[in-house]
């Protein structure tokens, strides 16, 4: 199990004080320090089942600045991959990454099926 979170983030830290009182093992990646590669989040898209839009920080500073929130609808799948690829800050974390899916934000009902 890979959680890809930004350790200054609080729901980051509560996502994996969950995993750590559940006993789950589990690889941590800092998503500013090593961000998802573009083939990455094709596969964690496609594993996940959800629009690609979920993959987006909405709340973050990158997003608005860029004015996405207009943008998107008009990006292709292909270049918004590419746009997500280029920081780490522009992706919605938590993520947590199984053999057999992948969520986005820490909603611990969602997560409990996972693990």
């Amino acid at each position: 199990m890979l959680l890809v979170h930004y350790p200054k983030c609080s729901t980051c830290q509560k996502a994996k004080k969950w995993l750590e009182g559940k006993g789950v093992e589990f690889e941590e990646r800092d998503i500013k320090e090593k961000k998802p590669t573009k083939e990455e989040l094709k596969t964690w898209h496609q594993k996940s089942g959800m629009p690609l839009k979920k993959f987006f920080n909405t709340s973050g500073m990158i997003y608005r600045e860029l004015q996405l929130k207009d943008k998107l609808p008009d990006m292709t799948e292909e270049e918004q991959y590419e746009l997500l690829a280029t920081d780490g800050m522009l992706v919605k974390r938590p993520i947590l990454v199984t053999d057999t899916a992948v969520v986005t934000g820490f909603r611990e009902k969602e997560w409990e099926k996972l693990v």
